[in-house]
């Protein structure tokens, strides 16, 4: 049998002006393959890549454990709704509880449901006439229009009012500006632990905990979207575990499946019947392909000491980055905790990633000049140190001086 041949970048670019709306901002490449931290284009080029999947692969690309139980489920059942059990999704469900707060589990299939859910929720468990959620500025909750309107960004809002009303929005890390915004019509807040498409912004300690103060004292829900910093992302399986703040509801996706769709809002037992049958669901949530690759992750990341391996990698990048920016005033700043690293910069950042690109290495730029590296778990200390070689040369050579 022939083997079929593989079209180069330039023709899947020609199909995809023809057949698919543009609202991605693409590069020129078409990628065919990967492993681990790499990926390979139609042309054979090899990257090494600092920002796999947008954060969705947290164990590189095609992780064995994760194929394996993929394939294995696929020759086996693809779908069965959620009106009957499943092995899987309930152990899925336990292994999350139980690395957790021993909460329990609705499944969706993005970080944007998983958001929807926890809004549902939230008006659902309080008093009719609580319907408020508090978010904060710089942060993201997703696309859909109940999240885009909770996201307080307002160029996510050009052209899509009028917002779903309700949510009201604070500086990220002021209390006192919290405190004057809860009134008997706050249900609760909603905040990223660590702002990621917001900048990798990383709060003080004082600012979680006030927040589970006020909402201890209001009667308020505190929920935190986690879909960026979930499973293992900052060296810990979630981030508040940092922090020593518990939320009474936190949401998660990307990373959670190795690469496969996946979403989740986990909540304490005592709230978690408020979303009553009937008043939510996802066809697609928690079914058996996302359920065995959400076990096969969550096991990977514990069998291969991952968490520890995140926090040794989490070191390298910093230290390396912090020595950058003493011989770089292109850098203001470098935050980096876990495997959330941004590098802030004085300058715009998209001429670095593109010219990251050409040598070869994949990174992302946020907020116009914030470098946003989110890395494998797995990627090797010497893969890690190739690509801030890379990057480092980049920005001793900035794209404008060349």
């Amino acid at each position: 049998m022939a083997t079929k041949s593989v079209p180069n970048s330039a023709e899947v670019q020609a199909v995809f002006e023809r057949y698919v709306i543009p609202n991605y901002g693409r590069f020129p490449v078409s990628l065919v393959r990967g492993e681990g931290s790499f990926v390979w284009d139609a042309e054979g080029r090899r990257y090494l890549d600092f920002f796999p999947g947008w954060g969705c692969n947290l164990l590189g690309h095609c992780p064995p454990k994760v194929v394996q139980a993929v394939q294995e489920q696929v020759a086996q059942l693809i779908h069965v709704p959620n009106t009957w059990y499943m092995e899987s999704q309930g152990e899925w469900a336990r292994l999350l509880s139980e690395h957790s707060f021993g909460g329990q589990a609705f499944f969706c299939n993005s970080g944007t449901e998983a958001n929807e859910s926890a809004i549902k929720l939230a008006r659902l468990h309080t008093p009719k006439e609580r319907y408020k959620i508090i978010t904060f500025q710089g942060g993201f909750h997703g696309r859909t229009l109940g999240s885009t309107s909770a996201t307080a960004q307002p160029k996510y809002h050009e052209g899509l009012g009028p917002l779903v009303a309700g949510f009201v929005y604070a500086p990220y890390g002021d209390l006192e500006a919290v405190g004057n915004l809860i009134d008997e019509e706050t249900a609760a807040i909603l905040v990223e632990p660590i702002q990621g498409e917001g900048g990798v912004r990383i709060p003080s300690q004082e600012f979680l905990k006030g927040l589970r103060t006020l909402c201890d004292e209001n009667d308020l829900l505190l929920m935190f979207d986690e879909v960026q910093t979930g499973c293992g992302r900052t060296g810990e399986w979630f981030a508040y575990q940092h922090f020593g703040v518990i939320p009474d509801v936190m949401t998660l996706a990307k990373s959670l499946c190795g690469g496969i769709a996946g979403g989740a809002m986990l909540t304490k037992p005592e709230i978690a019947p408020s979303l009553r049958p009937g008043m939510h669901a996802a066809t697609f949530g928690g079914n058996p392909i996302a359920a065995r690759a959400g076990v096969a992750t969550l096991e990977t990341i514990a069998e291969e000491n991952l968490l520890q391996q995140a926090k040794e990698l989490s070191k390298t990048f910093e230290t390396f980055l912090k020595q950058l920016q003493q011989e770089s005033s292109l850098i203001a700043e470098v935050r980096v905790l876990g495997l959330m690293v941004g590098l802030e910069l004085t300058v715009e950042g998209a001429p670095f990633v593109q010219a990251c690109l050409e040598k070869g290495l994949l990174i992302n730029c946020t907020q116009g000049n914030v470098l946003r590296l989110l890395p494998a778990m797995n990627l090797s200390i010497e893969q890690a140190e190739e690509g801030l070689t890379l990057l480092g040369d980049v920005l001793k050579n900035p794209p404008s001086s060349r």
